[in-house]
């Protein structure tokens, strides 16, 4: 066989048709047949679950179920939204019986390693522990860049706890929109204790807060300097603020700084009324610390419930949920309206342009809204 000489099978046209071995044609036929059969397998057990199923498999704490449950309601899929809300409809009854934290603090706190630490001290006291830890979303994908399951091995392989890391999916301050539902899913699937980790950027704290019972801030020592560059407006969100990494040389610096908060904490208003807000230190690595703020954590829990201000925040908390979800619901139906996404490209290109101004491209997307929505 010459060396310009080709299969009869080649495509005379492409050259790199050829494969790197010849088999005989009962063989790729055999062979395409039971690849066609994989991919009608593959594709059946792609199904996705009913609400029936999905409902059962998360009461029962069926990890697998529970995932894709929340997968369900953080889906932007418009033939998802009424089956989440329908399942989120049936579990709401078995919500609310667990302690929600919020976790923030900035870059390098260590956010990751405390959940880790604080998450496997509640697990060997035989609590179930559901972590919801917010990423930063990639541009390129839309998923998380964290991973903050690969940050948290050991707790990750605990069978009572679970970790859910999500996208913030572009939602202002780095909270996906979706975390309140994926947070009652995980309440109803029988978890004591709901952590929420933010990536800690900007409004992110006004956001978890609104959401959680107890509100943690994780800073690091040397409190001169981080005092002047801190918000008044953040600190004076947090239930707890919690000097990490105290320990080792940095342990002595870490009480000066638990020191430091405490004086300026006198001045500020408290979070959660009828609450101190105090400053603690903690170190994930050698556990010192781990337990006490568990302890102060048992303590808010009882004196908000006993004093009605956790029901109190609760109903606040589920008014502006409403309120928020007027917003985004609104918003969808204005970017999905045909009218709206004909004419918003040539609309933006005029105000680019200067041939149009911002106020005019506006009062035409919602004449264009309007008018369809009456007709």
């Amino acid at each position: 066989m010459g060396k310009d000489h080709k299969p009869e099978w080649s495509d005379p046209n492409n050259p790199d048709s050829c494969l790197s071995i010849v088999r005989r044609g009962k063989e790729l036929e055999s062979q395409t047949v039971s690849f066609e059969k994989n991919v009608r397998f593959q594709k059946r057990n792609s199904t996705e679950p009913s609400i029936d199923v999905l409902y059962d498999g998360v009461l029962k704490g069926d990890r697998s179920l529970l995932a894709r449950a929340i997968t369900l309601v953080e889906s932007n899929a418009d033939q998802h939204f009424q089956k989440a809300q329908q399942l989120l409809k049936m579990l709401l009854p078995k919500t609310g019986k667990s302690i929600r934290i919020g976790i923030t603090g900035v870059p390098g706190a260590g956010k990751s390693t405390f959940i880790e630490a604080l998450g496997i001290h509640l697990c060997n006291l035989g609590y179930r522990v559901a972590v919801l830890a917010i990423d930063p979303s990639s541009s390129i994908s839309g998923g998380s860049i964290l991973g903050d399951k690969t940050r948290m091995e050991q707790l990750s392989r605990n069978e009572n706890a679970f970790i859910r890391p999500s996208p913030t999916g572009g939602k202002l301050g780095g909270v996906h929109r979706k975390t309140r539902e994926a947070m009652l899913i995980c309440e109803s699937a029988g978890f004591d204790i709901i952590i929420v980790e933010t990536v800690g950027v900007g409004q992110s704290e006004v956001i978890i807060r609104d959401m959680v019972d107890l509100f943690i801030l994780l800073v690091l020592t040397g409190a001169g300097d981080e005092l002047q560059g801190m918000k008044k407006g953040i600190m004076e969100l947090a239930d707890i603020i919690l000097v990490h990494k105290a320990d080792g040389a940095n342990k002595q610096i870490a009480e000066q700084t638990r020191q430091e908060y405490n004086r300026i904490l006198h001045f500020l208003q408290p979070a959660t009324k009828g609450w101190n807000t105090k400053a603690y230190t903690c170190s994930s690595i050698t556990l010192e610390g781990i337990n006490e703020i568990w302890r102060v954590i048992q303590s808010f829990a009882k004196n908000g419930k006993s004093s009605g201000v956790f029901e109190e925040r609760r109903r606040i908390q589920a008014r502006e949920w409403f309120y928020s979800m007027i917003t985004d619901q609104l918003q969808f139906l204005f970017y999905h309206h045909k009218e709206v996404k004909s004419a918003l490209p040539k609309l933006e290109n005029e105000v680019i342009s200067g041939e149009m101004t911002v106020a005019a491209a506006v009062e035409t997307l919602f004449k264009n809204f309007f008018s369809e929505t009456k007709s």
